[in-house]
């Protein structure tokens, strides 16, 4: 590693998706719940989502691919920061499982800050890159099917799993950059979205839905103006998936339109940590994103937590 340097470039070198091969679809839910297609997708936005496998099995896979994509092996990664709210054990985490399968030689660790976390890490990344750490491997992973309750109408048509990953890497030109962010917590909110020990997850709706629409107005504008920029500045957008109409009423406050917008709700649900690098993969495979794009990620979830990061992006990582 080489020694901090003090505004040091933020560059995603590789990144990386990965889907289990079960899909659940809305018409399956129907057969053991009082629902219809029709009722989810319309409410929600979500068509199907994905089931099987564990965390570190989702995780490992899509750590494989971004660093592939990265042309990078275990000896180039510094650090491992996995994002996920259905870790495969209470203790110890799942990261060094991970690392252990990767063939790493190096720190690892979990980020427990739900549909947040994948953007926390990348925060935490940058501070790891500006101490002097070269590459760092940021994975948001989730096993959501292991603590949701596929026969409550409430929770069990949103959730499914899923993994992304991005290595980052510092980048001494300077051409990329996290242009500004914002991290926040309200734990008055823990008790309208959480799982026990040895529980399912439990889901307060309603309020839900308007703590997540004040939490994105809120850390979407202080990211912006921490970044001098406005609305109209911004590229693309890439929230967290959990829910379409979420981010249609969030919109309106801030002003982004959908066009600015990368969905990929619809074929995964909402996989918490893992949606915003899940629709990252896609946008980048679509070639939404481009040399000199200004991306936002913004994510949002239970604790309640929120984090918005804003980059400049450069270089092909395809």
């Amino acid at each position: 590693m080489t020694s901090p340097a003090p505004g040091v470039g933020f560059r995603f070198a590789g990144v990386g998706a990965h889907l289990p091969d079960t899909i659940v679809t809305n018409d399956d839910l129907s057969k053991n719940m009082d629902t219809t297609h029709e009722w989810i997708f319309d409410r929600t936005g979500i068509g199907q989502r994905h089931v099987g496998g564990t965390t570190s099995e989702l995780a490992t896979a899509a750590c494989e691919k971004a660093m592939q994509r990265a042309g990078v092996g275990p000896e180039d990664i510094d650090q491992l920061l996995l994002a996920t709210t259905s870790p495969d054990f209470i203790c110890p985490g799942t990261a060094p499982q991970v690392a252990h399968n990767l063939g790493l030689d190096c720190g690892a660790l979990d980020i427990q800050a739900a549909c947040s976390g994948w953007v926390y890490g990348l925060v935490h990344a940058n501070g790891l890159l500006l101490q002097g750490m070269d590459r760092i491997l940021v994975a948001g992973a989730e096993a959501l099917d292991q603590i949701t309750d596929y026969t409550d109408r409430g929770t069990g048509i949103l959730f499914g799993n899923g993994a992304g990953a991005a290595v980052v890497e510092r980048d001494p030109t300077g051409a990329s950059e996290l242009l500004g962010f914002d991290l926040g917590a309200a734990g008055e909110f823990v008790h309208i979205l959480y799982a026990e020990h040895g529980g399912l997850l439990q889901m307060d709706g309603k309020e839900v839905f308007r703590q997540a629409v004040t939490a994105i107005n809120r850390s979407a504008t202080n990211a912006l103006e921490r970044a001098g920029l406005t609305v109209a500045d911004i590229d693309l957008v890439l929230p967290h998936q959990a829910n379409i109409r979420i981010v249609e009423a969030a919109w309106k406050k801030l002003g982004f339109t959908m066009e600015q917008t990368a969905m990929r709700l619809h074929e995964t649900g909402n996989t918490s940590a893992a949606s915003i690098p899940l629709v990252l993969d896609q946008a980048l495979d679509q070639g939404r994103i481009k040399e000199g794009s200004i991306v936002m990620f913004l994510g949002f979830g239970a604790g309640m937590t929120w984090a918005t990061t804003i980059h400049r992006w450069s270089g092909d990582v395809r």
